[in-house]
């Protein structure tokens, strides 16, 4: 009696153990966590990008107060001219973010050109830029005088 339960257990340990190395947890593979880094990227760049059309008020001109503030500590002249280099450097990020955010979510495993990306970034967010000057300087687009003294 005693044997059949020895020999009883050794079986279902050996099933156990056979259950078990069928059933090992797979590794969370690299290519889920590059596309949940895109991801992210993603939602960030979207979120300090031109193309969002709230996110001045939350994000960027914060950002871009603070980063006039910062230079202003230097040069009390520096803030106006700092503040609108502090916004033009958000959504340059933001349209960057988006940019590699993008490509790590769409893209297949092809080698990335970072250079090649970087130059496209900045160009279409400076020509998006230089698109919303001439609205503006064409009275197209009108903005609120925010320094009637001046």
């Amino acid at each position: 009696m005693e044997n059949t339960n020895k020999t009883a257990n050794y079986q279902l340990a050996a099933s156990t153990n056979e259950v078990l190395e069928t059933e090992t947890i797979t590794p969370i593979k690299p290519n889920i966590l590059k596309k949940l880094r895109g991801g992210i990227l993603l939602v960030i760049g979207y979120l300090l990008s031109p193309l969002c059309w709230w996110n001045d008020l939350i994000f960027n001109l914060p950002i871009a107060y603070c980063f006039g503030y910062a230079c202003s500590w230097f040069s009390p002249d520096l803030m106006l001219p700092a503040s609108i280099a502090g916004y033009w450097i958000t959504n340059i990020v933001g349209i960057l973010f988006m940019q590699a955010g993008a490509l790590d979510v769409l893209q297949q495993d092809k080698p990335r050109n970072l250079k090649q990306e970087l130059i496209s970034g900045f160009i279409s967010s400076t020509a998006y830029t230089i698109l919303i000057v001439a609205l503006i300087q064409f009275k197209i687009l009108e903005v609120p005088n925010l320094f009637p003294g001046s």
